[in-house]
């Protein structure tokens, strides 16, 4: 019969022995992990603007192709105010979508804001993603805007959990993400307004879409991203607006 001490000994060996070769699996696995949550944002900017793409959307792209249309995108990294960041903090702005959770946590003073800028045939798209929560946890979107920087060219939406069916929807139903395109995010005086989604029907079609039934919680979580983050970023739209 062993003696505690040797069944204490043997359980510490074993344990150290799992968690060095998880560490080593984890870090022999991370460039590849790295290099398809990269890929996967690639195809999140460009399914944005989707409707500037014949034939199948970006996200069922393979991956040559999204590499080769994603050399016609520049990324743009500022602060709160408008001031463009040294992009030698970053590797690219893509790469800050890794650190997107920490992120948001942080004080907008402190927060890094990252545009993504596509120009193909005389057109000109801005992309930026905003976050959210929904009904389960986290939601988020990707939204590209035409070059005045007001118009919505479209949107890509994506969850962790919600309901298929319903919440889900934000995702899979393009009679729901479809609407978002040519919805305008200032009143014609240049006040902000943001982009709502109404339970019940949209109410003013220039900045509203209609809300998805039976998934009330996750549409106001669409609707506070569509505003407050959509409204963080003007000063760097207007800052983009003095660099063209």
């Amino acid at each position: 019969m062993h003696s505690t001490s040797q069944v204490l000994t043997f359980v510490l060996i074993l344990t150290t022995v799992v968690a060095v070769g998880l560490t080593g699996l984890r870090e022999a696995t991370k460039p590849l992990a790295d290099a398809n949550e990269a890929l996967f944002n690639k195809k999140g900017v460009l399914n944005a603007i989707q409707t500037h793409f014949k034939g199948d959307l970006p996200k069922d792209w393979d991956d040559a192709r999204v590499e080769e249309t994603f050399v016609k995108v520049k990324g743009y990294i500022f602060d709160y105010q408008g001031n463009e960041i040294n992009p030698e903090k970053y590797e690219s702005a893509i790469d800050l979508e890794k650190d997107r959770d920490k992120i948001n946590k942080l004080d907008i003073t402190e927060r890094p804001f990252h545009v993504w800028v596509y120009e193909d045939g005389g057109k000109k798209f801005y992309v930026i993603t905003v976050y959210g929560k929904g009904l389960w946890d986290k939601i988020w979107g990707t939204v590209a805007f035409q070059e005045d920087m007001e118009t919505l060219a479209g949107v890509s939406f994506d969850h962790k959990g919600e309901t298929p069916g319903l919440g889900a929807e934000i995702k899979d139903s393009p009679g729901f993400y479809s609407q978002f395109k040519q919805k305008k995010i200032k009143a014609e005086n240049g006040d902000y307004v943001g982009i709502t989604v109404r339970k019940g029907g949209a109410k003013d079609t220039r900045y509203e879409v209609d809300g998805i039934s039976g998934a009330t919680i996750t549409a106001d979580g669409v609707s506070e991203m569509m505003q407050e983050d959509i409204k963080d970023y003007q000063p760097i739209f207007a800052a983009l607006k003095k660099m063209k």
